[in-house]
């Protein structure tokens, strides 16, 4: 199989345009992608199994990676919730698949939410990580309209080995990221 488009597009172009512009002496010291993180909270899963059945298989079908499930580790009383029970699911993508997902995400999906503008260059997290929050699933081209029982968001997170906000910010800026202007 032939590497992702987005992966042979950072090799070739966006490493030496951020060693140039960072005045980098090592390959090494350029910052790259290391995990793609997907998570999902789900407050209802704890009373309905339908809804953790129709996220976990949501969720394979836009990563193509099948979700954990995440459980509660404490009982808590005023949200109905015991030790053990489902309360979110989550994918960590890597390799091949985090480049294929990512350039699905910032080619086609983005594109797709309505009154796009970009997105906001503030959700960096200080280490060059950064973290997005989509409102609904059907903004993913796998996810057909008749198929899905409730409309529900999810949290992307993308991982970084960047120093800083900044180098984070140049290396998806490079990827084709569509930060917004201040």
């Amino acid at each position: 199989m032939a590497a992702p488009r987005l992966k042979t597009v950072y090799q070739e172009t966006i490493v030496p345009k951020l060693m140039k512009q960072f005045e980098y002496i090592n390959i090494h010291q350029v910052p790259k992608l290391v995990k793609v993180t997907v998570n999902r909270g789900l407050g209802e899963a704890s009373q309905n199994a339908k809804a953790l059945e129709a996220s976990l298989s949501e969720i394979a079908l836009i990563t193509g990676q099948k979700p954990v499930v995440t459980r509660a580790k404490k009982a808590i009383a005023g949200f109905k919730i015991r030790q053990g029970m489902p309360v979110g699911i989550m994918v960590t993508l890597r390799g091949e698949r985090m480049y294929a997902f990512l350039d699905r995400l910032i080619n086609l999906t983005l594109p797709r939410i309505r009154d796009f503008r970009g997105i906001s260059p503030k959700s960096f997290d200080g280490r060059g990580n950064y973290t997005l929050g989509v409102r609904e699933q059907l903004i993913f081209p796998e996810v057909e309209y008749d198929s899905i029982d409730q409309v529900r968001g999810m949290d992307i997170s993308i991982i970084t080995t960047a120093k800083n906000d900044e180098e984070g910010r140049a290396l998806l800026k490079e990827m084709g990221m569509p930060f917004r202007e201040q």
